[in-house]
């Protein structure tokens, strides 16, 4: 069996920040993800300023593409106006392999089956084990399930369904579009560029006012496509989108539960308004290992000083840009 001080399930952002903070902190530690590293992770790849430097991005010497996008075109309910805000942009397969490299600890590809406590350590598969346990393993993270399930369940009304694709194209236009709150949709869609040549689009709502309305998620792709098709963003490409979900930032029951602790996705700490989620993980994972190193408050109300809205990033940013009208 192979023993350490915390097992750490998922390497996405969440459970990289954690391990990078425990080695500050000199405390053993290993992850566990299913997947091998790099891997393919549907995601807008939004970072605010403040996610950047959460974990020095720039000043560590990042050595994939981090675009910097600083034009911004929003239509709310077809109300049209642009922006200048200095807002960032990565690839998850590169962002997330550099991230857990970059923490320095044990990886191992592993898909947990079973965890259980015994003798005041956590077991998993009768394989690892370790005095504290982090779940970090996303939406739908075994910590969460075999033990936050029933304790701290999740709201219906929280959780967002999405469908996107990350792909090649050579795009002349490197501002960034959202729509929010069009044809029903109670969500928005979005058009990223990035670094590469690549580009994102995707469409998020929330999962309940969608199947009310009658109009489903793959009909609001179909919208989008033909809309990017209409306005010259995108032309002529043949689609291949992938489907995920998560949940929106509720105030949680419990993220600690003795020596376990949820972070990230695991927790549902997407912000309420763009459905952002790398700055929460990446803080969050970093506020569960100096709980762990150092005795440190981690509840709900921890978690409720990390940035509730993402738009907020927005404004502070205008402040140093002018007002820009279509």
């Amino acid at each position: 069996m192979i023993e350490t001080d915390v097992l750490i399930v998922g390497g996405g952002p969440a459970g990289a920040a954690c391990a990078w903070q425990l080695r500050r902190h000199h405390i053993d530690c290993l992850v566990l993800d299913q997947a091998a590293f790099p891997r393919f992770k549907p995601c807008a790849g939004w970072m605010s300023p403040e996610a950047v430097q959460t974990i020095r991005l720039e000043q560590e010497g990042y050595p994939h593409g981090l675009t910097v996008i600083d034009r911004f075109h929003f239509s709310l309910r077809g109300v049209r106006f642009s922006i200048h805000a200095r807002q960032y942009a990565i690839r998850r397969v590169e962002f997330d392999d550099w991230l857990l490299k970059s923490a320095g600890v044990p990886v191992y590809q592993h898909s947990v089956r079973s965890i259980v406590q015994s003798g005041g350590r956590y077991i998993i598969d009768g394989e690892y084990a370790g005095k504290y346990l982090v779940g970090a393993g996303g939406t739908y993270c075994p910590v969460y399930r075999t033990f936050f399930k029933e304790r701290a369940p999740r709201p219906r009304a929280a959780l967002v369904a999405a469908q996107e694709e990350e792909f090649l194209y050579p795009y002349t236009d490197s501002a960034c579009y959202l729509w929010f709150m069009e044809n029903q949709l109670p969500g928005y869609a979005w058009y990223v560029p990035k670094a590469g040549g690549y580009l994102n689009v995707g469409v998020g709502g929330l999962a309940e006012p969608m199947k009310a309305s009658g109009i489903s998620l793959k009909q609001h792709w179909e919208r989008l496509v033909r809309q990017l098709e209409e306005i010259g963003l995108v032309r002529g490409h043949a689609y291949t989108p992938s489907a995920h979900s998560y949940y929106l930032r509720r105030a949680p029951a419990a993220v600690q539960l003795g020596g376990a602790y949820l972070a990230g996705d695991a927790a549902g700490l997407a912000t309420s308004d763009l459905g952002e989620g790398i700055g929460a993980a990446l803080r969050s994972g970093q506020l569960a290992a100096d709980a762990i190193a150092l005795g440190s408050p981690y509840t709900p109300k921890t978690l409720r000083s990390l940035q509730r809205y993402s738009l907020l990033s927005f404004a502070r940013a205008m402040l140093d840009h002018p007002f820009l009208e279509d």
